[in-house]
């Protein structure tokens, strides 16, 4: 049997960070808007006879193998974690290789582990026969990550990877409820543009840093999170509008007061890339996820794409990435 899937990574368009449990329910109308990408992660499920189990990541150029036998040793495997902790969790009864890989680049702030958890999780779900509804796969990914990262998860990763297309996400005490919007996605695509920064983050060091900060009732982080709630209901609103000079407002305000989050949202190498993408072309930028290196989301003015993406490549260590929208998220086949 052979099972194939993917799940899109994310751009984040505003809201980041609200959306770690118990923050968001201490701002009523939390929200996050981000959008699917055609950089997706992939997990591969090949099953053996020979009850066997090899675990294999090309991103990370790491391969290794155990057996059915000694699957509950898995829960403290160090190589692969994520994947590692996820097939204890779903205990195949049958031998497998697994191989996993991820278009986006690695700690790009894209939620590729995320989008990595959905698409394994898809494919072993499908292994052991379809186990679980899909929609316990987020609740699953997120519990399994945090694990992994040990910290708290935040959960709007989980939603674009599962679902695809362009969306807001309402945090409520009754639970997460995801709003579909709809978008022209041509002017995604012809607005804007994603730059890897060329340094890779972990989310889990800044969002510690904000998350003990809330959690003591720190006031000026209590006013901020207010800030960011209402950034998103203000990018959902331009959205919906297809209001893109708004959505550019949006952006603007809302960058400086992420950069005030924790140290270390921004690096000298990000501030930079925004200089030079806001003087040729860029109306405003966006730090993918919790900051710190990865990606950073610029929106172009109108026909000055190509000339951010110019300026940008000319940097040393930035990639500007090619991507696409996606409106399909969660894909899996078997054959």
């Amino acid at each position: 049997m052979l099972i194939e899937s993917s799940a899109p990574t994310r751009v984040d368009l505003a809201g980041g960070t609200i959306d770690i449990w118990p923050l968001y329910l201490f701002h009523p109308g939390a929200a996050t808007v981000n959008f699917a990408t055609s950089l997706r992660a992939h997990c591969q499920i090949k099953t053996r006879d020979d009850g066997r189990i090899v675990l294999e990541s090309r991103d990370r150029k790491i391969a290794f193998e155990t057996d059915l036998a000694a699957i509950e040793d898995l829960i403290r495997e160090e190589r692969l974690e994520l994947i590692s902790k996820l097939v204890h969790f779903f205990k195949p009864t049958t031998g497998f290789h697994l191989t996993a890989n991820s278009e986006a680049p690695a700690g790009a702030g894209m939620g590729g582990s995320s989008a990595l958890a959905i698409a394994c999780i898809g494919a072993l779900n499908r292994l052991v026969g379809n186990r679980y509804d899909e929609r316990k796969f987020i609740t699953i990914a997120a519990n399994i990550e945090t694990t992994v990262i040990r910290v708290p998860a935040g959960f709007q990763d989980y939603y674009p990877a599962q679902y695809g297309a362009a969306s807001c996400l309402h945090f409520r005490p009754g639970g997460i409820e995801r709003e579909a919007l709809g978008v022209v996605e041509a002017k995604f695509e012809n607005r804007i543009a994603i730059c890897y920064t060329g340094e890779p983050r972990l989310s889990g060091t800044n969002n510690w840093e904000i998350f003990k900060r809330h959690i003591d009732g720190d006031p000026e982080l209590f006013e901020l999170f207010d800030g960011i709630r209402d950034s998103a209901l203000r990018m959902r609103a331009a959205l919906l509008a297809d209001d893109w000079s708004e959505v550019g407002e949006t952006m603007r305000a809302g960058y400086p007061n992420r950069k005030r989050l924790a140290p270390g949202v921004t690096t000298p190498q990000m501030e930079r890339l925004v200089e030079k993408a806001l003087a040729n072309g860029a109306e405003g930028a966006k730090v993918c996820g919790a900051g710190g290196g990865g990606c950073i989301a610029f929106l172009c003015a109108e026909g000055r794409k190509a000339d951010v993406e110019r300026a940008l490549n000319g940097e040393e260590g930035a990639e500007v990435l090619d991507w696409k929208f996606s409106h399909e998220g969660l894909i899996v086949t078997e054959s």
